[in-house]
């Protein structure tokens, strides 16, 4: 489906030290390592918007976006 004007969308990456592999706990929320190893995990919160997108989640002490994700969006 394409994306369209008033559509949100949520990006979460998840940085591990070990191994890619997850494992969902019984919680139905909580994501794990299979291997327990550290991880990190932070998410965004995207709207389209008509001229292009509009990084919801942003706050004052967020770091600024890369010059690539600026340049992608009149919006930014």
């Amino acid at each position: 489906e394409e994306l369209k004007p008033g559509m949100t969308f949520t990006i979460e990456p998840m940085i591990n030290a070990g191994k890619r592999d997850i494992k969902e706990m019984g919680d139905g929320w909580t994501i794990v390592t299979r291997d327990r190893s550290l991880s990190a995990q932070w998410e965004h919160t995207v709207l389209v918007t008509p001229t292009g997108y509009e990084v919801l989640t942003l706050s004052a002490g967020s770091p600024a976006l890369p010059d690539f994700v600026k340049a992608a969006s009149p919006a930014a």
